[in-house]
């Protein structure tokens, strides 16, 4: 998860308008047209998912644009703003700007581009994957898109993550599991359930992948399992309820489409999740990976061990862990490390040698960051975290451009700690009248 994509980045450093608009051949995609338009499809689909404000993507537009043009009744191609349409990207995996994903006979199974940024090389993928598709269907091999009827006739081989529970087996799989149970309560008859089913059906799948099976996508056939439709108070068709552990149950009133039920999910997920971790920049390799991999990562440092002792250091990371948990649905990185251990990355963030403990929030995409200039407290950082949150509050660019070099030190043992051991002086020999008169 998560990462999927996080909110911050196009309100802190500055919201940038679609890259696209209703003139050009490139199809917007939205949450609310994503499945109408490409997963309903018989056509094929290449879809870019972009961030307003990522520098590769504005410079792919116009080859973007030209291979639309060009492909323009042969193969559809579209966009997403996935900095705008979050849960579209975490649907799909995107962890980066633009990702392409080429979307074929087996729409539930989109392939990722790795060519080049061109538009001649984008339109011979297409025309490759088109070629391939034809051959797919002229074998009589192709899968393509199947409607909600046709999977029920065909026994509904793809429900295969959608777990039915009846009224034996439903107290023992949800009350009191640890899990979050989403619940279709549905009669075979109700046109409105057969519609629903194969977006049930594909949601459940995606759903188990992205959360490792922490959500759950159920259903109850109410006509069968009077006891359970009775309990919940079930009247009409389908009916979705969401159950969590120590909670009474609640009404899911969301879209009926597989994005939608994701996107609520995900929703639940990230409530549910732990927070992330708290890491010490340790090595190079800690800050890299935490900040490539998150939209944002929040860079504490924190006062010498000599200043603080274990029990204030320890106090200062509660702050952090709290606000980690505070704000974990952005999905953000968090670090820190000790006043001078990192004294090149301090001064590229322009904290550099005082005024500790320090944060600083930083974009790596765009090598930009912001400073706390309130008080490092649970008060002081969650009005900073917040006015980021909105696009507020003031940015300046890396030192250099570039994190800097990184120093591999040992991790914090947890205790408080000890001045260096320095060699006694025997002064016994010394004539300390001569010393005087030396200095004269």
């Amino acid at each position: 998860l998560l990462f999927l994509v996080g909110t911050v980045s196009c309100t802190l450093f500055l919201a940038v308008n679609s890259l696209y608009s209703a003139s050009d051949d490139v199809i917007e995609l939205t949450p609310t047209n994503f499945n109408k338009e490409v997963i309903q499809s018989e056509s094929l689909w290449l879809v870019e998912f972009y961030a307003p404000w990522c520098g590769h993507c504005q410079r792919l537009t116009p080859e973007w644009k030209k291979a639309a043009t060009a492909l323009k009744g042969v193969v559809k191609v579209g966009a997403v703003d996935a900095d705008k349409h979050q849960s579209l990207g975490g649907q799909y995996g995107v962890r980066g700007f633009p990702t392409i994903k080429i979307f074929g006979a087996n729409k539930n199974k989109a392939e990722d581009y790795q060519g080049g940024r061109t538009s001649d090389a984008i339109v011979d993928a297409a025309l490759s994957a088109l070629r391939s598709l034809v051959k797919e269907r002229l074998s009589g091999r192709s899968g393509g898109y199947s409607s909600g009827k046709q999977s029920r006739e065909s026994g509904g081989g793809n429900k295969k993550d959608v777990i039915e529970l009846t009224d034996d087996s439903f107290d023992k799989n949800v009350i009191n599991s640890d899990d979050v149970w989403m619940v279709e309560f549905y009669a075979p008859w109700c046109g409105h359930c057969k519609n629903l089913e194969p977006e049930w059906a594909a949601a459940a799948t995606e759903v188990k992948e992205q959360t490792k099976g922490k959500v759950k996508l159920a259903a109850v056939d109410a006509t069968v399992n009077q006891m359970l439709a009775g309990r919940y108070g079930i009247r009409g068709f389908p009916t979705i309820k969401i159950f969590q552990k120590g909670e009474d149950p609640v009404d899911y009133d969301g879209g009926r489409t597989r994005s939608d039920i994701i996107a609520r999910a995900l929703d639940l997920f990230s409530d549910n999740a732990p927070p992330p971790e708290l890491l010490e920049i340790i090595s190079e390799d800690v800050l890299k990976s935490t900040c490539d991999a998150h939209q944002l990562c929040i860079i504490s440092v924190l006062p010498h061990i000599l200043d603080t002792g274990a029990s204030g250091r320890n106090s200062y990371l509660d702050v952090m862990l709290k606000m980690a948990e505070k704000y974990k649905k952005k999905m953000w990185g968090w670090l820190w490390t000790e006043a001078g251990a990192q004294a090149d990355l301090e001064s590229s963030l322009g904290i550099g040698g005082f005024g500790y403990p320090a944060m600083a929030a930083v974009n790596a995409r765009k090598m930009k960051f912001a400073l706390l200039k309130g008080s490092f407290s649970e008060q002081g950082i969650n009005e900073f975290l917040r006015e980021l949150s909105v696009g507020r509050g003031s940015t300046a660019p890396v030192g250099g451009g570039a994190f800097p070099k990184i120093h591999s030190v040992e991790p914090w043992d947890g205790k408080d700690g000890e001045l260096p051991v320095e060699d006694d002086i025997d002064l016994s020999d010394v004539d300390l009248d001569d010393l005087g008169k030396d200095e004269l």
